[in-house]
């Protein structure tokens, strides 16, 4: 069995990638440190562009996958799906990308 890298630095390694390119990179909420899921907040240019969720697959991978077809535009929904998220799993992670293709910043860093 291959280790995993801990989530609390996948998280640091994700935040120094966005930052480290001219992006910025916030953590909304701290979960576990160890094996936390991931909510990854996209924007660009403070545009939101969409929310993921980073999942372990039966193949042995984690996946990106968007946790809504449609782009969630109102601050005070996402605001909410976070919470509700969090009521249900208080070892979330809640990050934050402000940059160009935030997504495929998370989806590099899993190889």
């Amino acid at each position: 069995m291959t280790p995993r890298v801990t989530t609390s630095v996948y998280v640091n390694a994700l935040v120094r990638r966005v930052n480290a390119a001219g992006g910025m990179a916030m953590v909304l909420a701290k979960g576990d440190e160890t094996a936390g899921a991931l909510l990854l907040i996209t924007l660009e240019n403070g545009v939101n562009t969409g929310v993921w969720e980073r999942a372990w697959t039966s193949a042995g991978a984690y996946r990106w996958t968007q946790v809504s077809s449609q782009v969630i535009e109102n601050e005070e929904e996402i605001s909410n799906l976070c919470a509700r998220r969090r009521a249900a799993d208080p070892d979330l992670w809640i990050l934050e990308l402000n940059i160009a293709d935030a997504a495929q910043f998370a989806v590099d860093l899993d190889g």
